[in-house]
C-alpha cells in the first residue's frame, strides 16, 4: 500500500494502539512499585502511586474505547451479540479495577442472579462496565454497588457510588448528550458517555435499542449510571 493510501485516523488508530500497548507496560510496573511500597509500610509513596495507577488505568481505558469507536465507525468491529452469564461478565470488570479500587479501600457490593444469562457483545459491555466503575471510582467516598436485574424486557445495568451526585447541569434534559462536549475547566471531554452510549444503541431486539442515562439516588443517594439493553 502507498504511503498516500494510509488515512489520516488509520494513522491514528495505529499510534493509539501502540500507546495503548506501552500504558500496559507502565501500570503493570507502577503496581508491583506500590505493592512493594505497601509491603515496607510506606503508606504516603503507597498512596500517591495509588492516585498515579488510577490516572493510568483511565487513560488506557479511554484509547481502548477511541479503538473501539474508529472500528465502529468503520464497520470493522467483530460484534458478537452471544449469550453471556451476566455475573461472570460483572466480576470481569471488577477484576481490571481490583488494584486501583484496593489502593482507596473502596468496598463493592454486586447484585446479580448468578443464573443470569443475557445477549450482548461481551467485550463491549464490559469496556461500558468499566467505564463506569472508573466514573464511579472517581465520584465515590468509599463504597460502589454494581447492581444486574432483568426489568421490563430490558437487561438493566447499574453502577452506584455514595459520591455527591450528578451535578444538576448533567441531570437537566438529556444528561448522557449535554455531556458530550469538552469542558476546558475539567478536561472532560465526556469520551466515557459517549462510548457507552454507542455501546447500548448498538444492541437492538426488534423496534427496543439499547440505551444509557445518568440519575441521582439508588442505594447510597450518589450517583447511578444505568446501562438497559433489550
Amino acid at each position: 500500500m502507498a504511503q498516500d493510501d494510509i488515512s489520516f485516523t488509520d494513522f491514528i488508530a495505529s499510534s493509539i494502539h501502540d500507546m495503548k500497548n506501552s500504558l500496559n507496560i507502565q501500570v503493570n510496573a507502577l503496581e508491583e512499585i506500590a505493592l512493594q511500597c505497601r509491603q515496607r509500610g510506606d503508606t504516603p509513596t503507597f498512596d500517591s502511586l495509588g492516585r498515579v495507577i488510577y490516572q493510568a488505568n483511565r487513560m488506557n481505558v479511554n484509547l481502548v474505547q477511541l479503538l473501539s469507536l474508529y472500528k465502529l465507525g468503520k464497520a470493522i468491529y467483530p460484534t458478537d451479540i452471544s449469550e453471556q452469564s451476566v455475573a461472570e461478565v460483572i466480576q470481569e470488570a471488577l477484576l481490571q479495577d481490583k488494584t486501583i479500587m484496593e489502593f482507596r479501600g473502596i468496598a463493592i457490593t454486586v447484585e446479580c442472579d448468578p443464573d443470569c444469562y443475557w445477549y450482548f457483545d461481551r467485550d463491549l459491555v464490559t469496556g461500558v462496565l468499566i467505564n463506569a466503575l472508573n466514573n464511579a471510582y472517581n465520584y465515590t467516598k468509599d463504597k460502589i454497588r454494581v447492581v444486574a436485574r432483568v426489568d421490563d424486557g430490558f437487561l438493566e445495568l447499574r453502577v452506584e457510588d455514595n459520591g455527591r451526585g450528578y451535578p444538576p447541569n448533567m441531570l437537566r434534559n438529556d444528561g448522557v448528550a449535554s455531556n458530550k462536549g469538552v469542558s476546558f475547566s475539567s478536561g472532560s471531554t465526556g469520551l466515557g458517555f459517549y462510548f457507552s452510549s454507542q455501546v447500548a444503541r448498538l444492541h437492538k431486539n426488534g423496534d427496543r435499542q439499547g440505551s444509557l442515562t445518568i440519575e441521582n439516588g439508588g442505594a447510597y443517594g450518589g450517583g447511578c449510571f444505568v446501562v438497559r439493553l433489550p
